[in-house]
């Protein structure tokens, strides 16, 4: 399952206001990879420890949010920086 089109169309990045889409799987294996070796965190500082199923990322492709149980966690605090993405 993934997130409803039609809420993308609504929701926007809370640190940015820019429109978010679904991240690509490539992007969230590598991500998550990052995850496993303990290299990622939130914005708040805290050490990023569950890999994600699913991740929503700004157009600029520079931020990330989870998604959990199909339902975006858009809390400024919980946004994951992708600065250490080979792509960012």
């Amino acid at each position: 399952m993934s997130v409803d089109s039609n809420l993308l169309d609504i929701i926007c990045c809370p640190v940015t206001r820019q429109p978010l889409a679904t991240m690509p799987k490539a992007t969230l294996a590598e991500l998550n990879g990052l995850i496993q070796a303990q290299k990622i965190k939130a914005r708040d500082g805290a050490l990023v420890t569950d890999e994600l199923a699913e991740a929503l990322v700004t157009e600029d492709g520079k931020l990330a949010y989870p998604v959990v149980d199909d339902i975006p966690v858009l809390l400024e605090e919980r946004g994951i920086s992708l600065s250490l993405l080979e792509g960012s």
